[in-house]
């Protein structure tokens, strides 16, 4: 293993704590976008993603008699009744002027941009150019995700993207994800629903992040639970391949159930040694878990089975959830978790009936084209949009702080308004379990 490997590795684990600890530190708000990691859930059923593709280029090394690198992986899964999500890319090739990085650098695909599938081979890759390898996927039961069309950076990574080109801002974001939706509705007919941001930069200038944009499509944030590893180069292919397989065989021999609900990271492409360990170790991983009566789906068949984080759907107030979900409600926090036992407050509630409509309205407030008439309410907070929508509808009386508990009354007259009808009783006070129970049969 080369001393930048063990940089880039050991940057990545220092990076995941720092995350975690500014995660535990940072207050949580519901969204209308959640990322999606992991879900509750307690078959043995899991999912797995892979981006950067489509490859038309062969496994490196190959072994697989010249087939798409992508094709390969799709068989692969096939083979075990398995099927994945393929976070695809659009077309690369309009990132130049632009220089190669050295290989096995975090640069190695270009130094102002990334290229795919590899420098100078753009053509070789991504949705525009592969039409084929698109159509092959979706014959097999696999789904298409949205790694942007053209894989430019959000916003500022500066600790291992420093001298990258990002977008300039979010409805430029916006327009590259409009693209390949474009792109996918009118040469497949397939609309995309999940999302996954170049390098998990979330940031983009002007106040917003990659929730806002996915927000102006209706996508998720698809995020994954637990790295496949085989984007990080190591001492040797074999090593490679390993390192694909490996953990997964001692994560099982730990607890058989440990990968119920969570999202494997995989990658359609080269890692930074221009090699493909994904393309003989998959087949072990899947080996590994159909051992264990694990069934592989895409991320949109696991967030059937369960949607929510912390929540199953054999818990009353998870379903009750899943109701107001599917009716257009907002009733899980960021990072997809109900958090049942919270108390219920009036910028909450606000959020969960109109986080979907209030989206443009954040926009507008954000850039100060709109103003908030409460002084103590920043115009960037999660909840001011909805406030203000739900003030508007008569939902809730003007003035007071988004952070109160909402009071039973309060309640009341939401839902008539909202809704046209309110249970004749409602409590005092509400935690969010208890509003799902009471909301769910009246949307």
């Amino acid at each position: 293993m080369s001393l930048m490997t063990k940089a880039i590795g050991t940057a990545k684990k220092v990076k995941h704590r720092f995350q975690d600890q500014i995660r535990a530190r940072t207050p949580v708000y519901l969204s209308p976008v959640r990322r999606i990691e992991q879900v509750a859930l307690g078959e043995r059923v899991c999912a797995m993603t892979f981006d950067d593709g489509p490859c038309r280029l062969p496994a490196n090394p190959d072994g697989f008699g010249g087939k798409p690198l992508t094709l390969v992986l799709a068989e692969t899964l096939e083979k075990y009744g398995a099927a994945g999500s393929f976070d695809v890319v659009g077309d690369t090739s309009g990132n130049y002027p632009d220089q190669p990085g050295k290989e096995g650098e975090a640069s190695w695909g270009g130094v102002a941009y990334d290229h795919y599938p590899d420098f100078g081979k753009d053509s070789d890759g991504g949705a525009l150019h592969c039409p084929e390898l698109v159509d092959r996927l979706l014959q097999g039961g696999h789904e298409i995700t949205s790694h942007t069309y053209s894989h430019v950076l959000f916003g500022k990574k500066n600790l291992v993207y420093g001298r990258r080109h990002t977008l300039a801002g979010l409805d430029e974001a916006v327009a590259d994800l409009e693209k390949l939706h474009a792109l996918m509705k009118e040469r497949h007919n397939y609309e995309i629903r999940l999302s996954r941001p170049p390098h998990y930069v979330d940031g983009i200038a002007g106040g917003f992040s990659s929730y806002d944009a996915y927000a102006k499509l209706g996508y998720q944030y698809m995020a994954a639970s637990f790295d496949g590893a085989g984007w990080l180069p190591l001492s040797s292919y074999e090593a490679e391949v390993e390192a694909t397989w490996k953990p997964i065989a001692q994560r099982l021999a730990e607890n058989p159930d440990c990968f119920c609900g969570q999202i494997i990271f995989q990658k359609d492409g080269y890692n930074m040694a221009r090699r493909s360990p994904i393309a003989h170790g998959l087949d072990r991983q899947l080996e590994l878990l159909a051992a264990q009566g694990y069934q592989v789906v895409t991320v949109s068949r696991l967030m059937e089975l369960s949607p929510f984080l912390d929540v199953p759907q054999s818990d009353p107030r998870g379903a009750a959830a899943r109701r107001l979900l599917e009716g257009g409600w907002c009733p899980a926090y960021r990072d997809n978790s109900l958090r049942t036992d919270n108390p219920l407050t009036r910028g909450e509630l606000a959020m969960m009936a109109f986080g979907w409509e209030a989206v443009d309205t954040r926009v507008a407030l954000v850039r100060g084209q709109e103003k908030l008439p409460w002084p103590d309410l920043k115009p960037g907070h999660p909840y001011a949009a909805p406030l203000l929508l739900a003030v508007r509808a008569g939902c809730l009386p003007d003035g007071g702080k988004a952070d109160a508990p909402v009071t039973g009354e309060e309640v009341k007259r939401f839902l008539s308004a909202r809704l046209g009808r309110a249970p004749e009783k409602v409590p005092q006070s509400l935690t969010h379990g208890e509003f799902f129970l009471l909301a769910a049969p009246l949307v």
